[in-house]
This record gives C-alpha cells, sequence and structure tokens, in this order.
C-alpha cells in the first residue's frame, strides 16, 4: 500500500461513512496522508477527521473513530490509532512495508521531476508581491514555483521598476491573473546587487545563497558557496545527483536496470523515509512560502543517498554477480537521483549529470 493507497482508502471509508448517514460532511476532493513525525505514532497520519468535525457538528476524535471502523482491515494496514485532538495514525502491516518501498520507488521512476506535485485543472489562484530587492524578487519566484507543485495558480508583482538583470535569476511558468489569496514577501534584504551576485558567484550559486537560509535569516553569499568540497551543501546536493546519474549509466551499460523487487528490499531507512518525505515537504514549503524547507530538504536526501551507495553499492565489485538485490539497489539510486533534480529544479538551480 502506497501513501496515495492509503490516501484512497480513507477517502473511500468518508463516502461509506456520509452514505450510511453516519457522517453528514461534504465529502471532500482528496485526503493528505502524510509520515508521521518523529516520536508520532505508527507510519503514515491523516488530519481529516478535524477537517469534517466542523461541517459534521461532532468532535473531531468521533469523526475519527467512525473513520477507523471503516479502514480497520483494509489489505496492507496493520492497525489504526485515534491520537491527540482526532489524527489517524496508520501503522502498515509488516509484509507490506517492502512493497510500499517497491511501489514509492517505481511512482518516482515514472514520475521524474513530478514526484510530489498536485495535478489540477485549475488550483487555488494567489497573488504575490515583493520589494524591488533580489533576495525579495528570487523567494518570490520560487515561492510562485513551489505553489504550482501544488496546483495553484500564481501571479507575482514588484513594486517599484524591477532590475533587468534579474531575469537571469528568474524562472517563470503559468502565471495568471486574477482575483485570489495575496501575500508580500518581505525576507531579510540581501543588501547585494543581483549584476554583482551573478558575476562573482554565478546563476546556481547566487539562487541557492538566497533561498538556502529561513527568510528571517541574512543571507550569507561568501566565495565558500563555490568550494567543490562536502563542506559546502550545494556541491553535496549536486555531486549526490551527479552521483545517481552515474551509477544508472554504469548499470545501464552492465544490463543491471530493471525493478525495485520487493524480495530484495533496499536496508537504507533514511534514504527511503526521505524519498517518502519529499511531496509533504514541496507542500510545506508552498504553504508556509519556505523555499528553505525544500532546500534542507534536499540536503537530507542526499547525505541520506551518499551514505546508502557506500554501505549498500548499487553496482557488483570485482567477481562479484549482478543479482536481484543489485537491481533493486540501483532502481533506488536512479529514484534519489529524479527526486534531488526535482527539488533542485524548483528551486531554479541546474542539476547537471557531471560535476
Amino acid at each position: 500500500m502506497t501513501p496515495a493507497d492509503l490516501s484512497r482508502t480513507v477517502l473511500h471509508a468518508v463516502r461509506r461513512a456520509v452514505d450510511e448517514d453516519a457522517l453528514r460532511a461534504p465529502v471532500p476532493a482528496r485526503v493528505r496522508v502524510e509520515r508521521t513525525r518523529p516520536g508520532g505514532s505508527g507510519d503514515y497520519a491523516c488530519a481529516v477527521a478535524l477537517q469534517l468535525a466542523g461541517p459534521a457538528g461532532l468532535p473531531a476524535r468521533e469523526v475519527a473513530a467512525l473513520l477507523r471502523d471503516r479502514v480497520t482491515g483494509a489489505p496492507g494496514i496493520g492497525r489504526v490509532e485515534v491520537t491527540g485532538p482526532g489524527f489517524l495514525n496508520f501503522t502498515l502491516e509488516a509484509t507490506a512495508g517492502a512493497e510500499v518501498r517497491a511501489a514509492r520507488v517505481r511512482e518516482i521512476r515514472e514520475q521524474g521531476l513530478r514526484y510530489g506535485r498536485v495535478t489540477t485543472e485549475a488550483g487555488r489562484l494567489h497573488r504575490l508581491h515583493h520589494p524591488r530587492e533580489v533576495r525579495a524578487a528570487v523567494t518570490a519566484q520560487c515561492v510562485a514555483r513551489l505553489l504550482r507543485t501544488q496546483g495553484s495558480q500564481v501571479t507575482v508583482g514588484c513594486s517599484g521598476e524591477p532590475d533587468p538583470r534579474w531575469a537571469e535569476l528568474r524562472v517563470t511558468a503559468g502565471v495568471r491573473h486574477g482575483d485570489g489569496e495575496s501575500a508580500g514577501i518581505r525576507p531579510v534584504p540581501a543588501r547585494a546587487e543581483a549584476g554583482a551576485l551573478l558575476e562573482r558567484l554565478g546563476r546556481d550559486a547566487t539562487l541557492w545563497g538566497l533561498l538556502r537560509p529561513a527568510a528571517h535569516d541574512h543571507a550569507p553569499l561568501g566565495d565558500d558557496l563555490l568550494v567543490q568540497g562536502e563542506g559546502n551543501p550545494l556541491f553535496l546536493v549536486r555531486y549526490a545527483h551527479a552521483r545517481a546519474r552515474a551509477l544508472v549509466r554504469e548499470g545501464e551499460r552492465l544490463g543491471l536496470t530493471g525493478a525495485y523487487e520487493p524480495s530484495a528490499d533496499v536496508p537504507a531507512p533514511a534514504l527511503h523515509a526521505a524519498l517518502a518525505d519529499h511531496p509533504g515537504v514541496l507542500a510545506a514549503a508552498a504553504r508556509h512560502h519556505a523555499p528553505d524547507r525544500l532546500a534542507r530538504h534536499l540536503e537530507t536526501t542526499a547525505d541520506a543517498f551518499l551514505d546508502f551507495q557506500g554501505a549498500t553499492p548499487p553496482l557488483p565489485a570485482g567477481d562479484e554477480k549482478p543479482s536481484a538485490a543489485h537491481r533493486s539497489r540501483l532502481a533506488l539510486a536512479e529514484a534519489a537521483g529524479k527526486v534531488l533534480a526535482g527539488g533542485l529544479s524548483v528551486l531554479g538551480i541546474s542539476a547537471p549529470p557531471h560535476l
């Protein structure tokens, strides 16, 4: 059972409860299921009961109990608990874990850069506006891209005449004008000019330097952004992506490409968790207008990938014969590379296949 399958299962339970007149509330278009936070209960959590409590005129825990009764026993679900004010927490069956991981890797490999993004015909319209300052402009453009990953329509406006040199730092797509939610983008100013930053650091390092710190922090824009070493998070993320691409190329040369097989499940919990968290990170970064959340997640993913490929090499060494384990490891490496490339693209940063 994948998170998408679990979401559909919960949505079906809501429909059943409404059809049986046990719950009088509008059925949502979709239900969000997220990985449980550290210290939480179970593998996944869902807050749909809190969403439905008001319209239903019932306490959220009572709504959650109604849904728990209709979800318990579904294939792949081992245990369902109601926690806190009305959260549903799901523990998957032990035998289902490998299948979930295999399905996720398959989903990432199929969707590529689109993994974790919401596709809708016409999402909510957001109007972003920012002062005439390079960090605010870059942040607004990135927030617009984040919002689009959630199916939103976005317009971006600047107070005052924009600096034409910002064109080199912009990645735009699908803007629309009209009424909608309005928000101002005002991070701590960079106290630097776009042209000077581009000349000294280049486009990618400039974007990372402006977007990686939280909006309330100053943006360090020193030459360490150009260092080709593990101490530079931007280099680490791009190196991990390039390494994943190199493994896939070598695997293809050896005829090793194939699917992630549950019977050859890869013991890489940190990497599996990072890949599973990616859709939720995109949603949270969009919701809070916080590109730094995505940047930090890419660092976590890169660290987890490099640890994995060092501990369990995806390619056979020496006289070792290729096996299902190698194919699963290679598929996992490919999925990690695609998540890193997709995240960098949202930040507007290139993901070269070679470094």
